[in-house]
């Protein structure tokens, strides 16, 4: 079906919709904006034209200041009148950012949902929970606009996403903060937003018995993190997960941490304090937010690009995660896991020579030996030039995306087809071809498929893009994939009419099955013998640099 019949369906959809007036979910105010009782508070979003109710900037937990500082979330406060729900707040403070504003801040626990304006409290519709990435320093993908996915799902589905702490308030990492706060608490976040959604979305129309998380980057790591979490206990929080570019970057031990932490109350004059927690909880702002910098591991000139990670704390994250999921130590669900065809060349540097190479990765994983670096350089030899970068840049951009997103999805894929069903694991790469990114020697980078997802100028876009032009014609195909999977664990009954059948990944014993998504090129691929070869070349290396 073409992309002009796609809008016409569109179209038509609405207007039906339109048409129907069942009771409200929510009564609304004078002036027609709905309201939502939550039980802690009440608040007033916006009617958006298209029939969809559009909530914005709902605290899910209380500010994490003061005392909560390092502290796994507690549940909102409650309040009095009807609180404001029509603009986006604050995301959580990034590392080697500005100082506080207020589009930053370490108040910045906030969830949005978007549902039907026909919705209500018996609609049971499926709920999609984003997960925003940010290599866990940053919130960079938050705030996206859910309203055009909910409008083509025919009004048949629950949009969600939130903040959660990232860079040093959300993965400060100590025996002391151990004894004195909790670690990870950019992962409790995370599970606090699901609880929240398991209370509460029946509100919005929502089934808490059917969510669907999906992350990108980072977020999509999470995802992979909330399968493995607590060593694979189902606690019901989701019936599905997507992962988007799965990122694992290094997770080391505690113990291996304490430098970092050291540092940072150092840095911040709390170092030799009767109860450095406490003195850090009393900090001002930006004292703490001036020492949220990366600086290098111990015995590296250079700081690494993802600095503040996820730790094994034992329990959350009890083991390396690639060993609870090689152990089947995750939760059963249905998944789909993708990459784009050129991950890395958002991340590498841009390498004269195989040193440069050799540099990069001993900066980013600090456990890599000179012998383990050669190897990495015979793996990744000089390749074709890319446009603006040098030599090397190719080599390192394609060994550091398939170390980090492309062999981690890929592992995921097999384990689960593996051990739990080959039937419910679909796998994707992403070759939508940008001239703007071809041009500039970026290829297909890290999840530039993301306005496809959400639709133009929903994702922070820009709506001149070639999505808007060249690419337009790929935005049904892969929203409506995503749709789908929502809706049924499938990407394929509600697919687009046109999209060719999205098969499984099956049982992996060829490397397995992915579709690429490519305007106009949609179809079914192998994963290719040499990369499957190089992916276990990485796994040989994976203990090394988990740590």
């Amino acid at each position: 079906m073409p992309l002009t019949s796609y809008l016409i369906r569109l179209v038509v959809v609405l207007v039906v919709v339109s048409r129907v007036t069942p009771a409200p979910l929510s009564p609304s105010s004078s002036d027609g904006r709905p309201i939502v009782d939550l039980e802690y508070s009440q608040y007033q979003g916006i009617g958006l034209s298209f029939r969809v109710n559009q909530y914005l900037g709902m605290r899910y937990a209380a500010p994490p200041l003061g005392d909560l500082r390092f502290r796994a979330p507690v549940d909102p406060l409650k309040t009095s009148g009807v609180q404001n729900a029509t603009s986006f707040q604050a995301i959580c403070l990034a590392t080697d950012t500005t100082l506080p504003s207020t589009t930053q801040s370490e108040d910045c626990l906030f969830v949005n949902v978007w549902g039907p304006a026909s919705a209500t409290s018996k609609s049971k519709l499926p709920v999609w929970v984003y997960i925003t990435g940010g290599g866990y320093t940053a919130n960079s993908n938050a705030n996206y606009n859910g309203s055009t996915v909910v409008a083509n799902s025919g009004q048949n589905i629950v949009m969600v996403n939130f903040a959660y702490r990232v860079g040093s308030y959300g993965f400060l990492a100590s025996e002391k903060v151990r004894a004195n706060g909790d670690l990870n608490v950019g992962l409790l976040d995370q599970r606090m937003a699901f609880k929240w959604v398991q209370q509460y979305i029946e509100h919005f129309g929502g089934d808490p018995s059917h969510v669907v998380i999906h992350g990108a980057s980072a977020g999509a790591g999470s995802v992979a993190l909330h399968l493995t979490a607590y060593g694979g206990r189902d606690d019901g929080l989701f019936v599905g997960g997507i992962g988007e570019s799965v990122f694992f970057p290094a997770q080391p031990q505690v113990s291996e941490l304490e430098w970092q932490f050291s540092r940072y109350v150092n840095d911040t004059g709390c170092a030799g304090s009767p109860d450095e927690l406490m003195c850090l909880r009393s900090k001002d702002l930006t004292v703490l937010q001036e020492a949220n910098v990366a600086t290098p591991f111990p015995g590296r000139p250079a700081a690494p690009r993802f600095y503040w990670t996820p730790t094994i704390d034992g329990d959350f994250i009890q083991d390396y995660p690639y060993r609870l999921i090689e152990q089947g130590r995750f939760v059963k669900v249905p998944i789909i896991f993708g990459d784009d065809t050129d991950e890395g060349t958002y991340f590498a540097t841009n390498a004269s020579t195989p040193a440069d190479v050799a540099s990069f990765f001993q900066n980013n994983y600090p456990r890599l030996t000179s012998t383990d670096t050669d190897a990495i350089n015979a793996q990744y030899p000089l390749l074709a030039p890319l446009p603006e970068h040098a030599a090397y840049f190719p080599s390192a951009a394609a060994a550091y995306g398939e170390t980090t997103f492309t062999c981690v999805g890929n592992y995921i894929s097999q384990t689960f087809a593996t051990m739990n069903d080959p039937y419910k694991v679909w796998n994707y790469r992403v070759n939508i071809l940008q001239p703007d990114d071809v041009a500039a020697g970026l290829g297909v980078p890290h999840t530039s498929e993301t306005p496809a997802i959400f639709g133009l100028g929903n994702v922070n876009d820009d709506v001149s893009s070639s999505y808007s032009n060249v690419n337009a014609e790929i935005i049904p195909v892969v929203m409506d994939y995503f749709i789908s999977f929502i809706r049924d664990l499938s990407p394929n009954r509600y697919k687009f009419a046109s999209a060719p059948h999205w098969e499984s990944f099956g049982d992996g014993i060829d490397g397995g099955r992915r579709l690429k998504l490519q305007t106009n090129a949609t179809v079914m691929e192998k994963i290719p013998q040499d990369q499957v070869k190089r992916c276990e070349f990485w796994r040989g290396l994976a203990l090394t640099m988990e740590q």
